[in-house]
């Protein structure tokens, strides 16, 4: 019951910008842009310039690039014993191996650890983000009918503000340079950065129109998402000399529901876009039930 009461809170700030989206009618990319390009990389510059950067941080970035392969790898022999097209593969992509870790992972890891947990989850959102940034863009792009993945996928790191705040974050870090009484303002910046995507993504999920589903594929990602994924997760951090709690957090974070920039993406070069809507839409709401079991097995076995 306690997990429940814990992902309670969350979902209440998904809904109260689901429910301010749906009788305000916001523009929600100027939300989301002043989350992704202001908010966040205050928060992402903290805590790589509070945090000792060490080994841990490649068995991270391994980890994050296993996981994402591995379901690329399980989709693609689905997608062929399935019969499905490359448009399809690429919608399926989408929305099974890129997690939420952002919007809900990194306030559920709040929740959950407090402080202790954010810099994992900050590190592994970061991690994540460069990862949907690129193969994510790949695939999305692959899929679409002018079929530049490769070129798309380039230029969308280039515009990846998180990325610019760890580099900063890690040099003001190594270099020792202080910031003074700024420190203050980047407080202010990075805390309110949690409930703003939040609140962005609850805005996000109203917007979401699901007009059709193709209910084998919709059933396929959930699967994928909602319970494949943290079971490879938890096979890969056996072979991970980190702590427990970073376990548990590697874990968690990877039965997050499927990430709702792949809806951008998918939206944008127009792979499958009402298949990867309808997993987004879908699997958040169906982690209410989900999560809290593998918050419950994490916690208890790991």
């Amino acid at each position: 019951m306690s997990i429940v009461i814990i992902l309670l809170p969350i979902f209440f700030v998904f809904s109260i910008g689901y429910i301010a989206q749906r009788f305000l009618k916001l523009e929600t990319k100027v939300i989301s842009n002043l989350a992704l390009y202001v908010f966040v990389p205050f928060l992402v510059f903290r805590t790589f310039y509070e945090q000792e950067i060490d080994y841990s941080f490649g068995y991270l970035a391994i980890y994050m690039l296993a996981l994402s392969l591995t379901l690329i790898a399980v989709v693609s022999i689905l997608s062929r014993l399935y019969g499905f097209t490359e448009t399809e593969r690429c919608g399926l992509v989408l929305s099974s191996a890129f997690m939420n870790n952002g919007n809900y992972g990194t306030p559920l890891v709040l929740f959950l650890f407090g402080a202790a947990g954010m810099e994992t989850a900050v590190i592994l959102m970061v991690l994540q983000q460069l990862l949907m940034s690129t193969l994510g863009v790949y695939y999305a792009a692959k899929g679409s009918p002018d079929h530049d993945g490769m070129r798309a996928a380039l230029r969308a790191v280039r515009r990846m503000p998180m990325v610019y705040g760890a580099i900063a974050g890690m040099v003001f870090h190594w270099l020792h340079i202080p910031i003074g009484a700024a420190a203050s303002g980047v407080d202010l910046i990075a805390d309110a950065a949690i409930p703003i995507i939040m609140v962005t993504l609850g805005m996000q999920l109203c917007n979401i129109e699901v007009k059709s589903v193709d209910w084998q594929k919709l059933s396929t990602a959930l699967s994928l998402k909602l319970a494949v994924a943290p079971l490879i997760a938890a096979v890969l951090v056996l072979f991970m000399p980190v702590d427990t709690m970073t376990k548990q957090i590697m874990i968690i974070m990877a039965a997050t529901p499927t990430a709702a920039n792949t809806t951008m993406y998918a939206i944008q070069f127009q792979t499958e876009p009402q298949n990867v809507s309808s997993a987004t839409l879908v699997s958040t709401i169906l982690s209410l039930v989900t999560m809290p079991v593998v918050i419950y097995v994490a916690m208890t076995y790991v």
